[in-house]
């Protein structure tokens, strides 16, 4: 018997069929012998064995087989079943029916045949076993229901004691049209219209743009006539002679048809076992994985072209990083929600350019202004002799200023007037970036054909499922169904109370856990510089601020790293124990948490070193003290700005080194090789004579890590945009470095999802969702930051109050002398004077970085009126630049419209021009009816006979001789 003349069940059009067939669809075995033939696999990899079917869908699952036991001595009989088991096609007959008599005889004959008698042997069920065999039923049972959804399935042989094995899915034609139609899919229209562009100087700047840019361009296939669209309308059975259909195979690409079978595949269940669709099965492991198809090889020069080879050349690989992306191919490919992700990180690369190049000039004022800087001057200069108080009790002498000199310097080159621009510069960057991207997705969304798009129901989660058959279990009242069906069958604020109540203590905790290790690593240098302070080496007791900064800084970035991967664990768990209904709920909510405990992570320890740090000292004679012998730590003499520079540039890039690249790359590496291996040492148990030798494109898919989501891509540009926005008045060089990364992981990233991803399923979306809620924030966020860093961290406002109330001369001459207080040395506390002081005889005061009254004041130490003039400018400065600030970027939303002037009339274009088609079509079908009609008259004068003729003529005109759809489009002109 042939394979393709073994086709079972037929297309189960009869429901008697169907009943007759359900316990015997899955598991019809022939002898091997007889199939032998039958192992030749798809040349293609991507059909049947047909060659002509498609491969749109793959569930893979591990079986394994159980053994009976035999009495000692009695030798084991043959296996009941064929030796070797051909691959079977199921629901993919002729269409007539059940399957044929004919068919049935020879797969009895073939059992009949087998060596060894028919015995029937009771056998006990080890736990291993019984699990097993309640795997195999609910696969039996799952895809006998795929089959009466009428998808076509190809079963792989289970001829070994176990192994894996895969199931290959086909959506017919009948299939495809029902579900586009009910899932509402927009679909080219024969008519196509040319889209009106922009006259004037804009065609012009765009048409030298298009040549000056034409070697970034990517070399992928194109439309012929760019300026031509086609019109795509919502697909419906009746209306089959709008659309463009030249191949009913082609008609619908790969990665429309592999989501439509991911429908069907969500919603069929299995009701006697509780299943509900392919997410609860693989859930509980009855199968392992449920992926599409990639498009063949992307690599080798021998096969033909195809689309995940040319994203791999044109995009996926570093060589090619100066090149334009190819989204609408990406989109094409992977689905709209990662064509818009694609879309979103090109743009903000593009964006960082001229930010990175304001930010260089910045730096650059900084270094060529630094040796004009009088403050600097005046710290550098030792005839200044700012004799400072000492900075830790009596192992600590008097030291002069001079000394931090270099601090002072490398300050300058962030803490200079220009940081105050660029500050504002960013702010306004981050507005224009927001404004640019609605527009680009509100251009993609019309080019995509997302306008219009509804939002999809969406199927419960198989979690969700379980959880409310558990109450309903539980609930032993309703024995029935009743009238309160639709209220008992969701789950209640109540069901969810202790999941909520957990979210609350544990992100509490986590936050609380954030802050506890941000104080562990201030007393690490509190401590630490106290202990280098005790050393008798001179280079050690001079170098305690810089050793000091580095290694907790190089430590924050550990504690980091290691608390973002628990934080990511963390809140996937209290997202699942709060049951949200639907995928949607469920991502956004994981977000939510995500994002919350990242940020925390990764900006305490900046926040704590830009606003906390050295603003709870105190004084000499009365500083605050940690554990009751350690001072609170202090900014260096140039203020704090420089150490928050360190900590930023730190922080940012070993984040994007070690985690965006080094674990992105590492870790699906690792994954791939236990999987590989793991899946060798299942495949050495048994010997499959009959496979192929060359691995079909399902086995190579399968060894690919699992495609997870985008919210790991997009967290990591967030968390970035944070460092590039957030503290940019400290570090003009951030999106400089932000900008180096982009540009390879935009190429990482898309390796990633061509070499070492399964196909993910495409998603159609129209927005980059909540994400773009979060930069919105983000934005708003980042101008109150820079305004507290410009006016509280910095010596910005301190040095304009001297200039402009205190300076004699309007210039900054005496700025450092005005900025230090006076102490009286014999008022320190005894014990903390320090010993073994050579300029103990000769120093009566010492100065320290505060404005306070003198000692011989009559409120000596205390806040003098400089402090409260400076901390009323630097509040002010903080209102004033944030009203400035908000009122410039309201502006520039106001001017930049969200929607493009040219996308909001070709939307209105496209409406009237689809009710123009539609009209004229149903015209001309009309029209072609009357016709006909008039035709039977002519040619039939009797009323009865006539009317029966007509109805046999309209009955042939709706249906061709081959069973396909009936197309107008032949009889009449095409638009």
């Amino acid at each position: 018997m042939s394979l393709h003349g073994s086709k079972i069940n037929g297309t189960f059009e009869a429901s008697s069929c169907m009943e007759s067939f359900s316990s015997s669809i899955i598991n019809n075995y022939l002898d091997g012998t007889q199939g032998g033939a039958m192992h030749k696999a798809s040349p293609s990899g991507m059909h049947f064995r047909d060659s002509k079917r498609k491969v749109d869908y793959v569930l893979a699952y591990h079986y394994r087989k159980r053994l009976a036991q035999h009495p000692p001595g009695v030798g084991s009989p043959e296996p009941t079943h064929a030796s070797a088991f051909m691959a079977l096609v199921l629901n993919g007959g002729n269409g007539k029916g059940c399957a044929e008599p004919q068919q049935q005889d020879g797969v009895q004959h073939a059992l009949q045949e087998q060596p060894g008698p028919l015995s029937m042997e009771v056998i006990e069920l080890g736990p291993l076993d019984a699990v097993e065999e309640e795997k195999r039923l609910q696969r039996e049972e799952y895809e006998s229901n795929l089959v009466e959804a009428g998808l076509e399935i190809e079963k792989d042989p289970e001829n070994k004691i176990q192994g894996l094995s895969f199931v290959r899915i086909h959506a017919p034609w009948q299939v495809l049209t029902r579900e586009a139609e009910l899932l509402k899919i927009k679909m080219p229209t024969k008519k196509m219209y040319e889209i009106t562009e922009e006259g004037g100087i804009l065609k012009k700047f765009n048409e030298i743009w298009c040549k000056l840019t034409e070697p970034l361009q990517p070399q992928v296939p194109q439309q012929e006539n760019t300026n031509m669209k086609s019109l795509f309308y919502p697909f419906s059975r009746e209306k089959l002679y709008l659309y463009d259909i030249k191949d009913k195979d082609t008609f619908f690409d790969n990665a429309t048809r592999s989501r439509i079978v991911r429908e069907i595949l969500k919603r069929t269940s299995s009701k006697s076992r509780n299943s509900m669709g392919i997410g609860t099965l693989i859930a509980n492991n009855v199968y392992d994985a449920a992926y599409p198809l990639h498009d063949g090889e992307y690599e080798g020069q021998n096969d033909c072209m195809n689309e995940r080879k040319l994203l791999y050349r044109e995009w996926a690989r570093y060589g090619v990083f100066y090149k334009f992306q190819p989204i609408d191919l990406i989109r094409k490919y992977f689905g709209e929600k990662i064509g818009l992700y694609f879309a979103w990180l090109g743009l903000y690369t593009e964006f960082l350019i001229p930010s990175s190049v304001v930010g260089i000039i910045v730096f650059l004022y900084g270094c060529i202004t630094i040796e004009s800087d009088i403050p600097s001057k005046e710290m550098c200069d030792q005839r200044n002799a700012f004799t400072m108080c000492p900075l830790c009790e009596k192992f600590c002498d008097y030291w002069n200023l001079s000394s931090a000199c270099a601090t002072a310097r490398a300050s300058h080159l962030f803490d200079n007037p220009a940081t105050v621009f660029f500050s504002i510069f960013m702010a306004l960057w981050a507005t224009m970036f927001l404004e640019q991207w609605k527009r680009l997705q509100m251009r993609l969304s019309y080019f995509w054909d997302l306008t219009g798009l509804e939002e999809e129901e969406e199927h419960p989660r198989p979690e969700y499922e379980t959880k409310l058959l558990q109450k309903k279990l539980k609930n032993k009242n309703i024995a029935t169904e009743n009238s309160n069906e639709d209220e008992k069958e969701k789950l209640t604020w109540n069901d969810r109370m202790p999941g909520y109540a957990a979210n609350f203590g544990l992100i509490l905790f986590m936050i609380m856990l954030t802050f506890s290790a941000v104080f562990g690593v201030i007393v690490y240098r509190i401590t630490t510089a106290a202990a280098l302070s005790f050393s008798t080496n001179e280079t050690t007791r001079s170098n305690v601020r810089v050793t000091v900064t580095a290694t907790a800084v190089i430590i924050n970035l550990v504690v980091i790293l290691i608390l973002d991967e628990i934080y990511g664990a963390v809140a996937k768990w209290l997202t699942e124990i709060e049951v949200p209904k639907t995928e949607k709920n469920f991502e956004e909510r994981l977000i939510l948490k995500a994002f919350l405990l990242k940020f925390v992570n990764s900006y305490a320890p900046i926040f704590y070193v830009a606003f906390f740090k050295g603003r709870f000292v105190g004084r000499p004679g009365r500083y605050v003290y940690v554990f009751d012998s350690y001072r609170m730590e202090e900014c260096a003499p140039g203020g704090c700005l420089m150490e928050l520079c360190i900590q930023l540039s730190i922080i940012m890039l070993g984040k994007q080194l070690i985690q965006n690249n080094l674990f992105e790359i590492g870790i699906p590496k690792i994954k791939k090789l236990f999987r590989k291996l793991k899946d060798e040492r299942t495949e050495l148990k048994g010997v499959d004579t009959n496979q192929s030798k060359d691995p079909q494109q399902w086995d190579l898919d399968y060894t690919l890590e699992p495609f997870t989501g985008l919210t790991p891509e997009y967290m990591e540009m967030i968390i970035q945009f944070g460092f590039v926005t957030l503290f940019v008045a400290s570090f003009p060089l951030a999106p400089l470095f932000a900008l180096l990364n982009n540009i390879i992981e935009v190429r990482l990233d898309a390796k990633k999802f061509v070499t070492e991803l399964r196909r993910p399923d495409t998603v159609r979306e129209k927005d980059i969702g909540i994400w773009y809620d979060i930069l919105s924030c983000i934005g708003k966020l980042s101008v109150i930051i820079n305004a507290f860093v410009i006016a509280v961290t910095s010596d910005f406002i301190p040095r304009l109050m001297y200039q402009y109330a205190y300076s004699q001369n309007g210039t900054m001459h005496g700025f450092i002398n005005h900025t230090l207080s006076y102490f009286n040395v014999s008022h320190l506390k005894a014990g903390t004077q320090p010993e073994n002081s050579p300029f103990a005889q000769d120093v009566l005061f010492c100065r320290f970085k505060d404005y306070r009254e003198p000692p011989w004041s009559p409120n000596q130490y205390e806040f003098s009126k400089q402090y409260w003039a400076v901390l009323s400018a630097r509040l002010a400065f903080v209102i004033l630049f944030q009203n400035l600030v908000m009122f410039l970027s309201v502006l520039v939303d106001w001017m930049i419209p969200d929607i493009p002037k040219d996308i909001s009339e070709q939307i209105k274009k496209e409406k009237s021009m689809l009710v123009d088609f539609f009209l004229k079509e149903e015209h001309e079908k009309l029209k072609l009816i009357e016709s006909f009609i008039a035709r039977d008259k002519e040619k039939n004068k009797s009323g009865a006979k006539g009317g029966k003729i007509r109805a046999a003529s309209f009955s042939q005109f709706n249906r061709s001789p081959k069973g396909s759809f009936a197309s107008f489009s032949s009889q009449h002109t095409e638009v």
